[in-house]
């Protein structure tokens, strides 16, 4: 089953995927680079931010996916895949920020937090508003 109008969504989470799949491959890299081998997690300060910005990316996108799309289910889709948009360059700012100096993340953190935060709430009050009889 197609669900009409649901593309733009689609594609947005896929780019916060291959975001997702970036980062991960940067942490292999950072491994070989620096010398962590697996199963570590600590080691090398270098090494720990890549890991840091991956893990906590996969914290985000608990709550970004379902988020996107019962925004653009209940809402409006591109509203939602606007917000999405700010999820993906929020996390971009907070990987490069991250990885050059920790305390310099706060904008990407703060970027991609608020569009989650947005998208949850749109989610919430389009499916609410959906179950109001018209």
């Amino acid at each position: 089953m197609r669900f009409a109008g649901m593309e733009l969504i689609a594609i947005v989470s896929a780019l916060a995927l291959l975001e997702y799949l970036y980062f991960g491959y940067q942490v292999g890299r950072a491994r070989l680079r620096y010398g962590v081998p697996a199963p570590k997690t600590t080691g090398h300060p270098e090494f720990e931010r890549y890991f840091r910005v991956q893990q906590n990316t996969l914290e985000q996108l608990v709550v970004f996916l379902p988020a996107v799309w019962m925004a653009g289910w209940y809402a409006d889709v591109n509203a939602a895949a606007i917000l999405g948009l700010g999820f993906v360059l929020g996390r971009a700012m907070y990987y490069v920020a991250y990885v050059r100096d920790p305390k310099s993340r706060g904008a990407g953190f703060a970027l991609s937090l608020a569009a989650n935060a947005v998208l949850v709430i749109t989610a919430l009050v389009g499916a609410l508003a959906s179950l109001l009889p018209i």
